[in-house]
């Protein structure tokens, strides 16, 4: 498992591809610094030059449990495995109270939770149901395996969130 944002390294590297076709090696070997300087010269710095994309395991040796951890699980459904390896490491680190986990996959989140029902699952929506009936439906749904759901802030209205807090469920919303 890596910390990449993108299912491309396209944007924050000066390689190119799908993340999913490369090894880890590969993806090593690309300089994640770089860019940022060109698109920000106000804010460039001498150390970002060479960045390595880091694994996950890198990111929770450096940080350990003095810091909180905001995890979406990208594309599980072309990465078999990803759930179990994401506990595991969460296990060996002893991290299961220092994390949230995120994700677009109901799937992904499902598996997750009957594999460890404490771990607080957020689900992700770009366009959640804002009629009272159907919000009702998709969050007691959500409910079912999910503290918290993550919608697109455009799509949400003071309504919704109102119904989401009514549900007993949190709400975190993204941009």
């Amino acid at each position: 498992l890596i910390g990449m944002h993108d299912e491309t390294v396209d944007r924050t590297t000066d390689g190119s591809g799908l993340v999913r076709n490369m090894t880890v090696e590969e993806i090593k070997e690309l300089d994640a610094g770089s860019w940022f300087n060109e698109e920000n010269p106000k804010k460039a710095k001498d150390e970002y030059v060479g960045l390595k994309v880091p694994t996950l395991e890198e990111i929770f040796q450096k940080f350990g449990s003095d810091s909180y951890y905001y995890i979406e699980t990208k594309s599980p459904d072309e990465s078999e495995g990803m759930e179990e390896e994401l506990l595991r490491l969460l296990e060996e680190y002893d991290l299961s109270n220092e994390v949230i986990i995120q994700s677009f996959s109901a799937d992904s989140l499902k598996l997750i939770h009957s594999m460890n029902s404490h771990l607080p699952l957020v689900q992700l929506i770009s366009q959640p149901v804002l009629d009272k009936k159907g919000a009702e439906e998709e969050l007691s749904k959500i409910k079912e395996y999910a503290i918290g759901v993550g919608p697109n802030f455009n799509n949400i209205n003071e309504k919704y969130v109102q119904t989401v807090r009514e549900h007993g469920l949190h709400i975190h919303p993204y941009t």
